[in-house]
């Protein structure tokens, strides 16, 4: 059954927003309908899935924070997670989280294949009955 997937992305690591996007792309069938946008940072991803979630049947989130010297990574980091979790639950619609939440470079390009995973999850999701 062809279903319409938004995926939501945050570019401000666009390097490594292009691994996670790959790697989700080479998991959903091609037969479905894939909408991409784009946002600066993970913070604005929530309220872009918000904005269109009646419009789609599931959702990838895609981005990275990077730890700073600051708090900062981890109030956005919860928000963000939180914020998506409850969006899904609400209605009862799948959002696969691919923000990756790493403590250097090193580890976010590690990590760049994470949106294979949300996208599996969220094709996991649509498949049941």
């Amino acid at each position: 059954m062809k279903k319409k997937f938004l995926i939501v992305i945050a570019d401000y690591y666009k390097d490594i927003t292009k691994g996670l996007l790959n790697s989700a792309l080479k998991n959903i069938p091609k037969l479905n309908f894939i909408k991409i946008i784009t946002v600066p940072g993970v913070f604005e991803i929530p309220v872009t899935i918000s904005k269109n979630i009646k419009k789609y049947d599931a959702f990838l989130a895609l981005g990275c924070v990077i730890k700073g010297q600051t708090p900062h990574f981890d109030f956005i980091s919860s928000a963000t997670t939180n914020a998506i979790m409850e969006l899904s639950v609400k209605n009862k619609k799948p959002i696969g989280n691919g923000v990756i939440t790493c403590l250097n470079m090193r580890q976010a390009r590690a990590r760049k294949k994470k949106g294979e995973e949300a996208a599996r999850a969220v094709i996991s999701i649509l498949s049941q009955k």
